[in-house]
Parts: C-alpha cells; structure tokens; sequence
C-alpha cells in the first residue's frame, strides 16, 4: 500500500481518544441521501483468527454494539471467525453472499486469496469493507490502523532502549507476522526504516499464521545461530510472538532479556511490559476503528453518502485497485511509562485486571496502582 497522506501523532505520549479521527460524532441524517435501507439491517463480520485476542475480545463485540445503537436494535451482525484458514474464510464469505447480507465487513486471511471472494460481493450488490487489512479485489472502502507508522514506532523505540551507543555491532532478530498478511509487510517496511543502517539485522523471520508456537521455534534457531549473549535487541512485530520469543530466550537460559517489542497491547504483553520482559507495545485504539467501521458499514448501506465520505477521507492503493477510500487511524508506542494513560483510561482494561496478585509489586515499582 502506497500511503497518499501524513499523519503526525505524538507517538509515545498522546492517549488515543474515542474521538481521535472527529469522526465518530458525524451523523447521517436522513436529508443526506435517500437511504437504500432502513434500519433492519445485516452487517457479515469476517474476522481472521483467534491467537490474537482482540479479534473476540474487542472488535466483534464493540461492532456488535454499535451496529445495534446506530440502528434502533434492528440491525444485527453475523460473525464468522476462519482461524487462520483462507479456505475457511472463503467459504464462510460466501455463505454471506449466499444469505444476501447487506454488507461485509472483512478482516482476510490471505488478501490475495480473497479478491475473486470480493469480486462475487460486488457482482452480487453486497458492498465490501476491508477492516483492518487491505484486502484485494473491488473493495468499497478500508480501514486500519497506519501500518507503516506502527512499523517506524516499533523500530524507532526499539533503538531508544539500545541507547544512543546503537551501531552496526548490535545484532537484531526480526520476528515479521505472516506473509499472506499485508499489514506485516507495511509494518516490516516501517520498522526497516529506523532500523536499516543503525542495527545488524542478523536474522529476520516471515512468521507462519503470526503463530507464537512459530515464533518461538523462530527465536530458538536463531538463538542457535547467534549465540544468546549476541542478540542486543528482538523485533517482534506482535505480542502474541512476543511471547513466545520470550519463551524461547528463557529456556535458552537468558536470564537478562534483551528489548523486545510487540503490537496489539494484550493484557499478558502489558503484564510482561511492567515486569521488564518485554519492552514496549504498540496501542491502537480497537474501540475507534471497531466503532468507525461499524459506522461505515450502516452509512454505506443506508446510502448516507456524506457520513461514509466524512469517515473515509483518506485514499490507499492495493495491488488490484487505487485511490480506495479509507481511514487511517494512529496508533500509540505504548511503555511502562504510559499504561496508565492508555490502555487503563479507554477502558480497555481495568487496573485490577493489570496488577493481579502475581503483577502487584512490579505494579507498586512503577507507580502503577
């Protein structure tokens, strides 16, 4: 993807707010256009997998949620998870088209693999939205979260817990997501921009399915390769690796670990943040990109074509098509520092569900509490 805009957020202290984009107070009344439907409405909700958990944590309910509260509870969303199976989501989509849906909102699998399911959407009259990957095929809007940004935020916060003393001598593991995914090679690309030049990239790994079990069996070869004393730093570009990255360092008897980062915020990657074993994380706002999705999905449904407009004011390219309108929604590096402002104030977790029993000390040594 080509970004067409710039996007400037204060990446290591700015909270994200529900309202982030100014978007999510823009209302389609009913002088907008002539709505194509009413309020009894289908929105499909493909999602990619469950090792990440935010997919049934987050964004399926909150898209639920609003969905209802936008129309009247008389819309509903029905929700298919693939598990990480392009053949699955395939048949799963097209079970939508099937049940005429009115409009899909689709997180793929395999985004090359998808196209020919999106082309049979759109011969059908059933718009598409890709969420959260850009998809293939004629798609009619998309939005996520600023891919390469999260790349640079990961790389550029990486190289701030090396130091200023960062050379050519740090060796660095580079754990990518998986490469039927886009977004793992738009974060790649961004974190290869801060990283390229100033670090050794000793090993770097395409990780399968962005399974953590692959990840770990990653890290372990490279550990093998490398040596455990040699690795100054680990790119992990999720927390689900993270984790088990972090395994593979312990059983390799690392006692000391090296800076690793992640994306998602996870509850186990804060956790693992207040203690030391993973350095930071990447925010991103699910209740914003969840909330505007869903708006997205009714308006271009309902044919209120300003409010899709106001929510889809930015353009990206994929491989298949250009100039798709879209939403890039910024993200947040997220430290031991700014939990508090963060993950704790959008609600997204409760301080008590951070600092349990086995947490609270590593929470009292940061003021966390």
């Amino acid at each position: 993807m080509r970004r067409r805009i710039s996007i400037s957020v204060a990446v290591a202290t700015m909270s994200v707010t529900l309202a982030g984009c100014g978007v999510l107070n823009a209302t389609g009344s009913s002088d907008d256009a002539s709505p194509a439907k009413g309020d009894d409405i289908t929105v499909g909700l493909l999602l990619p997998e469950k090792a990440n958990t935010r997919y049934e944590n987050f964004d399926y309910p909150i898209i639920k949620r609003k969905v209802e509260s936008l129309t009247n509870n008389k819309g509903r969303v029905v929700y298919a998870n693939a598990e990480a199976r392009a053949g699955q989501q395939a048949t799963q989509m097209q079970k939508m088209i099937d049940d005429r849906v009115d409009v899909i909102l689709l997180d793929a699998v395999d985004s090359q693999a998808i196209a020919s399911g999106v082309k049979k959407a759109k011969e059908a009259g059933i718009p598409v939205i890709a969420y959260d990957r850009l998809a293939e095929g004629p798609i009619d809007a998309y939005i996520s979260f600023d891919n390469e940004l999260v790349g640079e935020v990961q790389g550029r916060t990486l190289l701030e817990a090396i130091g200023e003393d960062a050379s050519l001598s740090d060796k660095i593991v580079m754990m990518n997501g998986s490469p039927t995914d886009p977004n793992a090679k738009q974060f790649k690309a961004g974190a290869m921009s801060e990283l390229n030049g100033k670090v050794t990239i000793a090993q770097s790994f395409d990780t399968k399915d962005w399974k953590p079990e692959n990840a770990q069996a990653n890290m372990a070869e490279a550990i093998a390769k490398i040596g455990k004393g040699n690795i100054a730093a680990v790119y992990s570009a999720n927390d689900g690796m993270a984790g088990g990255i972090v395994d593979a360092l312990e059983a390799a008897g690392v006692t000391e670990l090296p800076p690793i980062t992640g994306q998602d915020a996870e509850l186990s990657a804060v956790q693992r943040i207040i203690t030391g074993e993973q350095y930071m994380s990447v925010y991103k706002s699910y209740p914003q990109e969840a909330e505007n999705a869903a708006e997205m999905a009714v308006a271009k449904v309902q044919g209120r074509d300003i409010q899709f407009a106001a929510l889809t004011r930015d353009k990206v390219d994929s491989p298949t098509d250009k100039g798709i309108p879209a939403q890039l929604v910024p993200v947040v590096a997220l430290t031991k520092e700014n939990i508090k402002d963060t993950v704790v104030a959008d609600d997204i977790y409760k301080l008590s569900d951070i600092c349990t029993a086995q947490y609270k000390a590593a929470c009292s040594e940061i003021g966390l509490k």
